[in-house]
């Protein structure tokens, strides 16, 4: 059962942190359709991350709620990448006038979409009936976010020499992050012995043709591996998602035992 909520626990946190990234779009998108468009994202991926906070919350039994898991949860029990807690302004051009960077977004969205796509479309196999069933609703919403974001990229890595200069620096900035997909967690391994979680490494060749695919169209060159692997799915985050997570749980912390 521990199994089941730990895995359970961070395909969650991996939606609900990058909805609430994506969220802070809302009326500040670079146009009206970006805007709806990056909301409707942002709805898709919360939906996800209630369904799975609802099962964990089954799963841990007592008083545990969806609500408790999102919003009475510390930084250090939280287990999603650490890509997905990064700030939006990234490497900024020097007249910026905000810290929304729609390059950052782009292209963390993209790179994360594209492992997503895979995972939720192998998770529909999974040995647990209830993931199984949340894997395949997310798919189809996981397969637009990937089409959205390569569109996005393909047109700023193609567009203007200052589109296409944004767009790889973003990239530049963010591909070190990927790496953490890749290094397997305790917690995976014991999802895939029990048949219950996907072999992320098994997905990864897919995942470099379709990253590859989508550079060599948007003339952009693939940044080197290496460096410092991030943690944050053992729960070894960066400064920046105490910050996130202050911002959105402080209601819910103010007024703990409130009804809506």
């Amino acid at each position: 059962m521990s199994v089941i909520l730990d895995y359970t626990l961070h395909l969650a946190d991996n939606a609900l942190v990058l909805g609430q990234r994506n969220a802070e779009w809302t009326g500040h998108g670079p146009i009206l359709e970006e805007d709806i468009a990056m909301s409707n994202i942002t709805l898709d991926l919360i939906g996800q991350a209630r369904l799975l906070y609802q099962y964990a919350a089954q799963l841990r039994g007592g008083d545990t709620t969806e609500d408790t898991l999102a919003y009475l949860r510390d930084g250090s029990a939280f287990r999603n990448y650490t890509l997905l807690e990064l700030p939006h302004h990234g490497p900024l051009v020097g007249y910026a006038q905000g810290e929304l960077d729609f390059a950052t977004t782009i292209v963390r969205n993209f790179l994360y979409s594209a492992l997503m796509a895979l995972l939720w479309q192998a998770l529909q196999k999974s040995s647990d009936t209830t993931l199984a069933a949340i894997a395949e609703k997310s798919a189809k919403e996981a397969r637009y976010h990937l089409q959205h974001s390569r569109d996005w990229l393909v047109k700023l890595g193609d567009g203007t020499d200052e589109s296409h200069q944004r767009v790889q620096a973003a990239l530049d900035h963010l591909f070190a992050y990927t790496q953490e997909f890749w290094t397997e967690s305790a917690v995976e391994r014991s999802a895939i012995d029990a048949g219950v979680g996907v072999d992320v490494s098994s997905l990864r060749s897919d995942w470099d043709s379709i990253i590859d695919s989508a550079l060599a169209e948007a003339t952009l060159h693939r940044p080197a591996a290496g460096g410092y692997v991030t943690e944050g799915k053992l729960g070894i985050h960066s400064e920046h998602l105490g910050y996130l997570l202050a911002e959105m749980q402080s209601l819910a912390r103010t007024l703990p035992h409130a009804t809506w």
